[in-house]
């Protein structure tokens, strides 16, 4: 067999297959300058927000049926900034931020519901603890942009992340986090 060949033959084949038949599926990335993930914490003397402007996720888009099919959320843990570097200083110990720098969501089961809603069945993984997770999103299409918002309560327990304390009195387990994610289509 002559495979300089055959492996042009192929290439041929794939090459026309691109033109003739366009790929229906595509890697999206999210808008950095539109896209944050807000994390909600509170201690019983007060409750604080920390906001990460830089969310690295990619959709796999379908041209065909106009939906994403995966999702890959990634978020380092030292870009939250809660107006107070104390604060982010001592998250960044209590969540072992150099041990663990990131906190990813992957999703393959993502259903498209009523009203703009999408849920997606995968995997949190923060902290070094990888646990199921189901995220409700809310879609919004706009001037060729999609828009994914939504939030889900997070159990630092869960993760086995031991609870911040102030003037001896523990943060409370359990956080939300939000998410306004803006992909361009």
């Amino acid at each position: 067999m002559n495979y300089s060949i055959s492996s042009g033959y192929w290439l041929a084949v794939l090459l026309l297959c691109a033109f003739v038949s366009p790929m229906a599926k595509r890697k999206v990335m999210a808008d950095k300058t539109l896209s944050t993930i807000t994390y909600s914490a509170k201690h019983p003397l007060h409750k604080w927000d920390g906001v990460s402007h830089d969310v690295n996720s990619a959709i796999i888009y379908n041209d065909d049926t106009k939906q994403p099919e995966n999702v890959a959320v990634s978020i380092k843990v030292a870009s939250f900034d809660s107006d107070n570097n104390n604060r982010d200083s001592h998250a960044m110990e209590v969540l072992e931020g150099i041990k663990y720098p990131t906190v990813t969501f992957v999703s393959s089961d993502i259903k498209a519901g009523e009203n703009g809603t999408l849920t997606a069945k995968g995997t949190l993984t923060f902290h070094g603890v990888a646990k199921p997770a189901t995220l409700t999103a809310t879609r919004k299409d706009a001037s060729g942009k999609m828009t994914l918002t939504g939030e889900f309560p997070v159990n630092m327990s869960d993760h086995n992340i031991e609870r911040p304390s102030l003037m001896g009195l523990k943060t409370e387990d359990a956080m939300t986090l939000r998410f306004n994610i803006v992909f361009g289509l």
